[in-house]
């Protein structure tokens, strides 16, 4: 199954980069609740979170937490909350999302916009806090 996430790690669509291992790949949603909200994936497409292996899932959370003590240092939050939605691509994905009030993991609210150079900027922190 091909998915957009597929097609960023194959290298055929760009990303903010943020952290890469041979298995798990983390960057900048495009979309983003706040600066610094960030995707982290297996590199093998599975659509469902708890339909991965065991050992993969844990080297996913894993990964994860690395990456959000590595934005909770780049970006000024209080906390990073973590969501598995898993609704819009059928690629498992866990959401890091900076955060300072409850209100900042709603994914129902307007998402905010940053330019390119802006994208790049924040990768690069939080890819050097790593």
């Amino acid at each position: 199954m091909s998915t957009i996430f597929s097609k960023i790690v194959a290298g055929e669509i760009p990303c903010y980069k943020v952290a890469e291992t041979q298995d798990y790949l983390a960057f900048l949603d495009v979309r983003p609740l706040t600066a610094g909200h960030t995707l982290v994936i297996p590199k093998v497409a599975t659509d469902y979170v708890f339909d991965i292996q065991d050992e993969a899932y844990a080297g996913l959370f894993l990964f994860a937490k690395i990456v959000a003590k590595a934005i909770k240092q780049a970006v000024p939050c209080t906390k990073v909350g973590v969501a598995v939605i898993g609704l819009e691509v059928p690629h498992a994905h866990i959401h890091l999302v900076p955060m300072n009030a409850v209100g900042d993991l709603n994914f129902e609210k307007a998402r905010v916009e940053f330019t390119p150079e802006e994208y790049t900027a924040i990768a690069a922190k939080i890819a050097t806090s790593i």
